[in-house]
């Protein structure tokens, strides 16, 4: 009767093994990963597909105007496919080919990577825009430098995240 019991619970063990082994290996999707530039620390997991939007929203420190730098999910990386800015100084795009809308000067960059590093700031108020969803950057890394990357990741990764 004991063996019995021991056996049922070795077989238990086992298929819960499998299941989680098995749910690690299965592709659940893309994800965007935000994490510490210096440790590696994961700080945010969101779930993003194909053609996702993903922006940097920002205040330029000397000017105090608003840009915003979006980027479009596309075959694992990150190409950036806007930039917006509501003048001109220091790091714009001085010489970009740009057009007025809505106030702001408008233009698509050319470039695609694998990872982002990005130095959130206080004064800078850093927002991350993943599609209809906003994160607070400054917050999340207190204000630590950030690489943002897209993976794959599995089904338990994404029920762990």
């Amino acid at each position: 009767m004991l063996d019995s019991i021991y056996t049922r619970i070795l077989v238990a063990v086992a298929v819960l093994a499998l299941a989680v082994g098995g749910s690690a290996a299965v592709p659940a999707g893309q994800a965007l990963v935000v994490e510490d530039a210096e440790t590696g620390e994961r700080l945010k997991t969101v779930a993003i597909e194909e053609n996702s939007t993903v922006s940097i929203e920002y205040n330029h420190s000397v000017e105090k105007t608003r840009v915003l730098d979006e980027y479009t999910v596309r075959n694992g990386e990150l190409e950036m496919t806007r930039m917006e800015f509501e003048s001109y100084g220091w790091g714009l795009p001085a010489r970009a080919e740009v057009h007025k809308e809505n106030g702001s000067y408008v233009f698509d960059p050319e470039g695609s990577w694998e990872e982002i590093y990005v130095k959130p700031g206080y004064i800078a108020g850093h927002k991350l825009h993943v599609d209809d969803e906003t994160y607070d950057l400054v917050a999340l890394s207190d204000a630590r430098s950030v690489r943002l990357r897209v993976t794959n990741q599995s089904v338990l990764d994404a029920a762990l995240h």
